[in-house]
């Protein structure tokens, strides 16, 4: 939101969802899942475990079609964020809206990935092939990981979606 905005009180309609965007990132930013889950700890981990959350989170609210708009304003935070966090690492003009079209083919692939894991049973397969881009992690971590995402799923269905867009997350 820009400061001519602030001063005029307008608002960016995607606020509504911006304690969720934030609950989202604290959460995909934790330290167990760098430490005990032995995700990377470079951009590409970082990115690949937001998406997990990310993932989750609207997976399950695309559940409920009275979500819908929320969950695009969910993804239009992402997709600013990404953009800013791009050009801060020094990705030019030229080339951010193809790096971006990557993230977003990835984050849409993602949800499918988790969400069909978790409903047959593949979960820890399709996390290999993702969060951890093919490279088998011990088991011990593929384990800390799997564990804390599928309670955040199971939490999430559990939870209202009101609490959920509230930045309220298991």
């Amino acid at each position: 939101m820009s400061f001519f905005d602030r001063l005029f009180g307008r608002r960016d309609a995607n606020e509504a969802v911006r304690p969720l965007y934030n609950a989202v990132i604290a959460l995909g930013r934790e330290r167990h899942w760098y430490e005990q889950g032995g995700v990377p700890d470079t951009i590409d981990g970082r990115f690949e475990m937001i998406a997990a959350c990310l993932s989750l989170v609207i997976a399950r609210l695309e559940l409920e079609a009275e979500q819908r708009q929320n969950v695009a304003w969910l993804v239009e935070l992402f997709v600013s964020d990404m953009d800013s966090q791009l050009r801060e690492i020094g990705i030019g003009d030229m080339v951010v809206g193809k790096h971006i079209g990557r993230m977003m083919g990835a984050l849409g692939g993602r949800i499918g990935a988790y969400r069909d894991g978790l409903r047959t049973g593949t979960f820890e397969a399709a996390l290999v092939r993702n969060l951890y881009r093919g490279t088998e992690p011990p088991a011990a971590a593929l384990d800390h990981a799997a564990e804390r995402l599928r309670a955040l799923y199971l939490g999430l269905h559990a939870a209202s979606a009101d609490s959920i867009i509230a930045g309220r997350l298991p």
